[in-house]
């Protein structure tokens, strides 16, 4: 296909330096998609000549990682799907199954030409033959829309497929997105097969990306690696989206410039302690921790692994005193005991012992509860021991529920269920609540 686009340093719609947000400029209030003319008028188009000999070596150099949860750096990812020698395929991956995060979901809704960009640079770059969009059914219609006007302008260098991804927990596990492509159940495979980037859709190398990945890649295949550091800091260049949920009206999709110290991302004055009891990081495969760490923190997956944390697909969850922590722990817990694949032991009978673990000490009088350790007990028994992250990931959660919330254990234990078990769920289990970002109303997920 022909090719309309300008070189990578073309000063129309170039933003500042310094300028934010990136990711999400020029979002309205009206909460209406952007469409391919106001969104080339806005960015300007893309070299993919350019992109084709060089954006390898430019993300390299800028530093970018993957910000689906793992954060691998997305250069060496290219590089390996790219050094199969044969034609390979990109994915994205829109699926976000994980029900405290919508980020994916906003840019998918409200900009999809971003999405798809990284998606069109990427297959430019390494040479692939199918670029894949794989979204659940409320975001079906609209990327489907997109794809058809850029196929009008003939934008991109391969055909863009739109696929419905299947809702659930995992079917944005990368491994279950490749199945779920292929006409199979959308599972994840079992962790010893061979990387997804040498055989992964149709037996072909596959490139899966988030659609936040993605969104990053058409920045830097426009402006460059120097560009994309001038925010950041040079461990953790760039910005991040997160879906920050816990504070007065809903939860809120916020870009923000890695490195920043999270309680001014999070707007948390001397009054947190009295606010807040403590923050979930990372979603329900992720980590609690107390609010005086929360607030020692920077934005980075760096800074949250040292104090064994992690900030996975980016999301926090403020929780406040008027909720009771272990009726939240044991209501995630049941939630993703019955979203789990059911392929191995762990899963099946692991987490089912979990869930009602968790149960007897929430809900039930002391005399009828499971001891605590017999829940790290439970813990260390599924993890690294399933066929798939998922029980690994529910450990975590618990073990450092366990900790976080040691003085509310020990209160459950001694005087049975505190009055707080009652009340709504601070925490999401699927639907799609409104999303905002940055304060401003969108589309619901």
């Amino acid at each position: 296909m022909t090719s309309t686009l300008v070189r990578p340093d073309a000063t129309l719609g170039r933003p500042e330096p310094t300028a934010m947000p990136r990711l999400l400029r020029g979002l309205g209030r009206d909460g209406g998609t952007v469409g391919l003319g106001e969104h080339l008028e806005r960015w300007g188009a893309m070299d993919l000549r350019w992109a084709r000999q060089h954006l390898g070596s430019e993300l390299e150099a800028s530093g970018l990682r993957g910000h689906g949860g793992a954060g691998f750096p997305v250069a060496a990812k290219w590089r390996s799907v790219a050094r199969s020698g044969r034609r390979p395929i990109v994915v994205v991956n829109g699926a976000e199954g994980e029900p405290a995060s919508a980020k994916d979901a906003l840019l998918l809704a409200r900009t999809p030409h971003l999405v798809l960009d990284g998606a069109a640079a990427a297959a430019a770059s390494i040479g692939a033959g199918r670029v894949l969009a794989y979204v659940p059914h409320h975001l079906l219609e609209g990327v489907q829309a997109a794809a058809g006007a850029r196929r009008r302008h003939r934008l991109d260098p391969v055909d863009i497929e739109v696929r419905e991804a299947p809702e659930g927990f995992i079917s944005g596990q990368e491994s279950a997105a490749v199945n779920g492509l292929q006409g199979r159940p959308a599972l994840p495979s079992f962790i010893v097969l061979r990387p997804i980037r040498e055989r992964g859709v149709e037996g072909r190398p596959t490139l899966v990306h988030n659609a936040e990945t993605l969104a990053h890649v058409a920045l830097v295949a426009r402006y460059g690696a120097a560009w994309f550091g001038a925010l950041g800091t040079e461990r953790a260049p760039g910005t991040t989206l997160l879906t920050v949920t816990g504070r007065p009206g809903g939860p809120v999709v916020q870009e923000a410039a890695l490195g920043t110290p999270l309680r001014e991302v999070l707007g948390l004055g001397p009054d947190a302690r009295r606010r807040y009891q403590a923050a979930l990081l990372g979603g329900y495969g992720g980590t609690w921790v107390d609010i005086d760490t929360l607030l020692e923190l920077e934005l980075s997956e760096e800074a949250a692994r040292r104090r064994s944390a992690t900030l996975g697909p980016g999301i926090v969850v403020l929780l406040g005193h008027d909720s009771c922590p272990l009726a939240e722990v044991a209501r995630v817990v049941r939630y993703m005991n019955g979203e789990s694949a059911g392929q191995c032991g762990p899963c099946v009978h692991g987490l089912g012992a979990l869930d009602q673990a968790l149960q007897s000490v929430a809900f039930h009088a002391p005399e009828h509860q499971a001891s605590v350790g017999s829940i790290t007990q439970l813990c260390a028994l599924v993890e690294g021991r399933g066929a798939c992250r998922h029980p690994d990931g529910v450990s975590r959660f618990v073990t450092s529920a366990c900790a976080v919330f040691a003085s509310e254990l020990a209160a459950h234990r001694r005087l049975g269920p505190c009055g707080r078990i009652g009340a709504p769920s601070a925490l999401p289990f699927g639907g799609r609540p409104e999303a905002r970002h940055a304060g401003r109303a969108t589309r619901p997920r």
